[in-house]
């Protein structure tokens, strides 16, 4: 990467965790919100977790330039959770072929180093989201 951001991660490939199977499905990518010191800081942080492709517990159709062990979580706000052709969370729960996806996602700053990634969001609780919003749509 050049610019601003070289040496840095551009966005984060997240995901929600699927307890019914063990595994973490991509719900996000997140570039937005964080901040220069964020940038510095999330390299060195996430450099232990580095490995060479992509963990056998995280579902992802999509390619990341560099994975990662799923053990930090990290606090994003979105505008709304919506269908997705591409993210795999909670595939097929509300249309057959699409996952849900957080649309608008901002890093709110917080590292929630109190938690493991089994504390992350699930996909039944993103499911339970999407349907919030659908019923306010109708």
């Amino acid at each position: 990467m050049h610019g601003k951001r070289a040496g840095t991660y551009g966005a984060l490939l997240l995901a929600a965790y699927n307890p019914e199977n063990d595994t973490f499905e991509t719900v996000t990518k997140c570039g937005t919100g964080f901040t220069d010191e964020d940038s510095a800081k999330l390299p060195k942080m996430m450099q232990k977790h580095v490995i060479p492709h992509r963990h056998p517990r995280v579902n992802s159709m999509l390619k990341a330039d560099v994975w990662f062990e799923p053990v930090v979580v990290l606090e994003i706000l979105g505008a709304e959770i919506t269908l997705s052709p591409v993210h795999v969370c909670a595939m097929d729960a509300i249309r057959k072929g699409s996952g849900l996806a957080i649309r608008f996602p901002r890093f709110t700053g917080n590292y929630r180093l109190d938690k493991a990634a089994e504390d992350a969001t699930t996909t039944s609780e993103i499911v339970e989201m999407c349907q919030k919003q659908l019923k306010k749509i109708s």
